[in-house]
């Protein structure tokens, strides 16, 4: 590991039990100053409990936690705080009613000098703007956090943990809603704070993120101690080995040929200032995939397709046939499928047990003529959907809850395919999703194209719409500029044109997509 004189953290023999399941067993982990340590492992490895341990949430059964040399006792998040250990968290930690500035400065709010009591808003309101300027983000100080993007709360929510100026970092998959020009400023951010001294615990599921930005990457793997090395001393394929234990198959299956019958078309859409004037097809048998910066427009679209937010001008057609969508219900009737970017708030229910969620889709397949639930009818569906989506739960009544983020997106993708979709849009398939997880989600929507279904995919992850698509869609400022094959595209020509630097004017390219 590090070299002592330089080592401001370690966790030495930690064990954290559950009801059944040992979280951490045996765990050591060496942090230095100044550096970027990435951890890795598949859901499940035991990194949010070591997270969650870190930020004062869990007590540790057994081991010892060390910070620059001395015992560290974390018996509460305030105590983490205290110590200059900020955390952010997967889950957002915001309060949605509370504004941008009073969630970064949560409980550090500057205060009146003659008033101790009362919050000096002028500051408190100066000070958040500087930090929004950090990446780039116009936007009110004053405004409630509940009207922001998923990505703009996601940098809130780290601009958050910065405003405690933190000798530690650890950030847990800050990037999973960022877009790339979003996640290149974060770095920037990060290697100035790593050039003050301040060290990162960086968990992340996208390894070409690990390789950039990482100095050290430490693998978990059933809640231990796998393997430490400098960055530069392994390759990709080596790491994702050492996570999932086995060699992995190809991350993102066989491209489609894409020559199938048209399925799906978009003519001159629109809706109020999310988008205008889109053009588009899906062929059977092709994913689309569907590039463009945070407010490009991307989810807006695929909510109106499926009737979330109808179009306002406009047309589409089903194989042929025009097509009007006023409701998620007509989408669904029609054979219009959509998993949302969002699965705990928009898509699952949390609370239920994977046996109705499997279901939740298409319960009229399930339901007698007196209204009543065909329980038998109910139960071999859903099993037969655990078997064909490999989702790890003890039983069919386990809380969706209580899965792991990859097992409730294949719970999710499931629950739509009951539904025997035409048309699927997926926004975000993989986020927050560990690399075995989405190896087999890839997989999944390979092997649905290959049976005919037209797949528009709307995703911030650049590899992931390179690796997984055939065609590439790129929309900027509510419009379509750019068409691209994605067996010759690059990140570099995607963010060309989503960011209008290099890219065809969008007047003269017709809002249409085409080249």
């Amino acid at each position: 590991m590090g070299s002592p004189t330089n080592t401001i953290f370690e966790a030495r023999g930690l064990v954290k039990t559950f009801p059944g399941v040992r979280a951490l067993d045996n765990v050591a982990f060496e942090l230095e100053r100044g550096e970027v340590h990435a951890l890795v492992g598949e859901n499940g490895a035991g990194k949010s409990t070591f997270i969650h341990v870190l930020a004062g949430v869990h007590s540790p059964d057994a081991g010892a936690l060390v910070l620059e040399g001395a015992p560290l006792r974390l018996p509460s998040p305030l105590a983490a705080s205290e110590h200059r250990l900020g955390v952010v968290f997967q889950e957002h930690s915001l309060s949605p009613n509370l504004s941008v500035a009073e969630n970064v400065f949560v409980n550090r709010q500057p205060l009146r000098k003659r008033l101790l009591n009362l919050i000096d808003w002028a500051r408190l309101h100066k000070q958040t703007a500087a930090m929004l300027e950090l990446f780039d983000m116009d936007i009110d100080p004053q405004t409630p956090v509940r009207q922001l993007s998923p990505a703009h709360q996601q940098l809130v929510e780290i601009l958050k943990a910065m405003a405690i100026e933190p000798k530690i970092l650890v950030l847990d998959e800050p990037t999973s809603s960022l877009t790339a020009p979003e996640v290149e400023r974060l770095f920037d951010n990060m290697r100035r704070l790593k050039a003050q001294g301040v060290s990162f615990i960086y968990v992340s599921h996208h390894l070409p993120e690990v390789f950039e930005i990482a100095d050290r990457v430490t693998v978990f793997r059933d809640g231990k101690h796998v393997h430490t090395t400098r960055v530069s001393d392994i390759t990709e394929r080596e790491l994702v080995s050492r996570m999932v234990g086995r060699e992995l198959a190809d991350l993102y299956g066989e491209r489609g040929e894409g020559s199938g019958r048209e399925r799906f078309r978009i003519d001159n859409a629109g809706r109020d200032d999310a988008f205008r004037d889109v053009s588009f097809a899906v062929r059977g048998g092709e994913i689309v995939g569907l590039a463009g910066l945070t407010g490009a427009g991307r989810t807006e679209l695929g909510r109106a397709i499926f009737g979330v937010e109808p179009l306002d001008s406009g047309h589409m057609f089903l194989d042929g046939k025009p097509l009007a969508v006023r409701s998620p219900a007509e989408a669904i009737s029609k054979h219009i499928a959509y998993l949302t970017e969002d699965r705990k708030e928009q898509g699952l229910f949390l609370d239920m047990a994977v046996r109705e969620n499997c279901a939740a889709a298409n319960l009229a397949q399930f339901t007698t003529a007196a209204g009543l639930m065909n329980d038998p009818a109910l139960n071999a569906f859903a099993q037969e959907c655990v078997d064909a989506f490999n989702i790890v739960t003890p039983s069919l009544e386990q809380k969706v809850l209580n899965l792991s983020g990859g097992n409730q997106q294949k719970v999710l993708l499931a629950m739509w395919m009951a539904t025997r979709p035409t048309f699927l849009i997926v926004d975000e398939p993989t986020r927050g999703v560990d690399i075995g997880a989405r190896g087999e989600i890839y997989h999944r929507l390979r092997e649905l194209a290959a049976s005919g279904v037209a797949i528009l995919m709307i995703s911030s992850d650049l590899p992931e719409i390179l690796g997984a698509s055939d065609r590439i869609l790129v929309m900027r400022n509510g419009r379509l500029v750019g068409e691209l094959d994605a067996r010759e595209a690059s990140e570099e020509a995607v963010i060309a044109y989503a960011t209008g630097l290099g890219a065809p004017d969008v007047e003269q390219a017709g809002g249409n997509g085409e080249i």
